[in-house]
């Protein structure tokens, strides 16, 4: 199959766009709770996917979490604490830019964390994402999957791009070695918490165009049906000419004159 090139997605994208918008305004609606999370090897398109589904909707209403690296504090505390704090409340879409699946990932294979709390976190995953589920919050799991020469290819344009440079980390390129042990952990990873209440779905990245249009089409189907007509607005004739804009304390900088 070819890769998709962006004019042709940005085509196929735009009728997405007004689902999701949609999305939304059931979401606001209803007052539904609805949890993403993206996970994947580096450079397999998390950040691009996360941005394709927020693009059209509401910052205040569409949040994403990325968090850093735990703090002391944070690696004293129930595992699963720092994201709890980060859940959707009635009305939000919350996506998740890697999760508490980094314990089961590049916690394990890089030796951040020991055999014995993956084997707790693989054992406590289902129940925590039970009680997120029977609580009502509509939980979507999405795993972005390459091939490793795929992940050579962004690595190199990473490093070799300094608009891209800061995407790459020392950790990132001691992975590079760790495609194997990744694949390993994965599986362990989905045969502990893939689970009726909480399935995981996969989607190939190799393409991360079609990968984009692949996983939001998976998730507006996967939603119940979300057609709410907008709210009618009625905007009337304003009873007068337009005015300008006028200054009196400051007044705006130059325009930019690329000249």
């Amino acid at each position: 199959m070819k890769p998709l090139k962006r004019k042709k997605f940005e085509k196929l994208y735009e009728p997405l766009e007004e689902e999701l918008v949609a999305m939304a305004r059931w979401v606001q609606a209803t007052g539904a709770r609805v949890l993403v999370l993206f996970e994947g090897r580096d450079t397999a398109g998390k950040g691009g996917a996360i941005q394709a589904v927020a693009r059209p909707l509401n910052p205040r209403q569409c949040r994403t979490v990325a968090l850093p690296k735990p703090s002391d504090r944070e690696k004293t505390q129930w595992y699963f604490q720092r994201y709890v704090e980060h859940l959707p409340a009635a009305g939000e879409i919350v996506l998740f830019d890697r999760s508490w699946y980094n314990r089961a990932g590049v916690e394990k294979v890089m030796g951040f964390a020991t055999e014995a709390q993956v084997a707790a976190f693989l054992d406590h995953a289902p129940r925590f994402e039970q009680l997120l589920v029977d609580e009502g919050i509509l939980l979507f799991k999405y795993w972005l999957t390459s091939d490793q020469a795929r992940q050579e290819e962004r690595l190199s344009e990473r490093l070799e791009d300094p608009l891209k440079r800061w995407k790459l980390s020392p950790i990132d390129l001691a992975a590079r070695e760790k495609y194997d042990a990744y694949t390993q952990a994965r599986e362990a990873m989905l045969k502990a918490t893939h689970t009726a209440h909480a399935p995981w779905t996969l989607v190939d990245f190799n393409d991360q165009h079609r990968g984009r249009l692949t996983l939001i089409r998976n998730l507006l189907d996967r939603l119940p049906d979300t057609a709410i007509d907008p709210e009618p607005l009625d905007m009337k004739p304003l009873g007068h000419a337009p005015s300008e804009e006028s200054f009196g304390v400051l007044a705006p900088i130059a325009p930019y004159d690329p000249d």
